[in-house]
């Protein structure tokens, strides 16, 4: 009797200490390679809700216009969104950018979160072609990119152009129905007077938005007396980071030149990109040390000298340290005095919108692209501030 007690006694000493060596390699697990992924992202609570924009856009000849639009406003439609929350949560946001106006369709960008990447490539778009296959273009994209997984997350395409939906080798029907069957909404987007009945029945077969916009007019700019200062204070923004890795120099000359690009649009294309750099939908972690640290992905013990700025590669480990927390700090004011002018603008734009309420122009693809995101966000229980 008393001998089955000791062994019985070792055999649950034993799995006690497997089932220990087991968690504890769990553990050392998560701790090198991060928590194990889950199937659905909403079982996550860690992680950040999804919003995917896939926008497809006609460059073939009658559509200078179109492309100046989405140059012009892309920073104001990422702005539109930054008070998008999901649970509390703030959302993340990945945009991919295609052309179809020459076919076979072509990715400019897959979806990410590198916004100076997305506006890089618009302002390197060339009108060419002329033979708009939108049918192709939905299924390229439903088909190449990464979309997320959960039906918590919202996905969106939105194809923009004039011609007839019905043209090339791909039934715009089946790939609508693809998207669809993938928890992905398509939007059509008809440049010119009226919806036609393909453009509409498009968007009606992946539970999307159909709408006509004059691609040609001039969106329409208020000017604020706090626009020159919310620009100046976006391009000093670019003093406080801090860059690192093989990417740093690359990425950091793009910023300034979509600053340029920005600049060189119009003034109010300026001013929306500064606002949109003193908000959360413009990371640079891959880059920053500044975000990068903020984010989690990088550890500044772990960042070799080599891979450092100049001014910072003769610095001691507390110095280094002591650097990045200033230029956080710095960031930090700055983007504080961007969104508090911002919101003195947005009151005085509100009022002289007002003023001329009854002065009411053509849609433009800015409006209709925040008016179908904020309309679908919300059937996702995505909720938005009043701005």
């Amino acid at each position: 009797m008393y001998r089955n007690l000791i062994h019985a006694a070792a055999i649950l000493c034993m799995a006690t200490v497997t089932l220990t060596a087991g968690a504890q390699s769990r553990q050392d697990a998560e701790r090198a390679n991060g928590p194990a992924e889950t199937t659905n992202q909403a079982n996550d609570q860690n992680v950040s809700p999804l919003i995917q924009l896939a926008i497809l856009l006609d460059n073939s000849g009658s559509m200078t216009g179109l492309i100046e639009q989405a140059k012009s406003e892309l920073w104001r439609v990422v702005n539109e969104l930054t008070t998008a929350r999901h649970g509390g949560r703030q959302p993340r946001l990945q945009v991919a950018l295609y052309l179809y106006g020459d076919p076979p369709p072509q990715q400019l960008n897959a979806l990410t979160d590198d916004l100076d990447k997305v506006s890089e490539s618009l302002f390197a778009v060339a009108i060419n072609g002329g033979s708009e296959y939108c049918g192709q273009a939905i299924e390229t994209a439903v088909r190449e990119l990464a979309w997320s997984t959960s039906p918590h997350d919202l996905k969106l395409i939105f194809i923009a152009g004039n011609e007839p939906f019905t043209q090339g080798p791909v039934d715009y029907r089946e790939a609508c129905r693809e998207a669809i069957a993938k928890g992905i909404i398509v939007n059509t987007i008809h440049c010119g007077d009226g919806i036609p009945d393909d453009w509409r029945d498009g968007a009606l077969l992946a539970d999307g938005k159909a709408v006509s916009i004059n691609q040609n007019v001039q969106v329409a700019y208020i000017e604020a007396p706090q626009d020159a200062e919310i620009a100046r204070l976006g391009v000093e923004l670019n003093q406080t980071y801090v860059p690192f890795g093989a990417a740093a120099a690359e990425s950091q000359m793009r910023q300034v030149a979509q600053d340029g690009n920005a600049a060189a649009q119009s003034a109010g294309s300026s001013v929306q990109r500064a606002v949109a750099k003193a908000n959360a939908f413009y990371r640079n972690s891959r880059w920053d040390l500044v975000d990068a640290i903020r984010d989690g992905t990088v550890r500044l013990p772990d960042v070799k000298t080599e891979e450092l700025p100049e001014n910072m590669r003769g610095m001691n480990a507390e110095e280094r340290q002591n650097h990045v927390t200033q230029q956080s700090d710095a960031r930090q004011r700055l983007q504080e005095r961007i969104n508090t002018l911002n919101a003195e603008r947005n009151r005085f734009v509100a009022e002289k919108q007002q003023e001329s309420a009854g002065q009411s122009g053509a849609s433009t693809l800015d409006q209709a692209l925040v008016q179908a995101i904020r309309s679908q966000a919300s059937q996702k229980q995505f909720t938005f501030a009043v701005q």
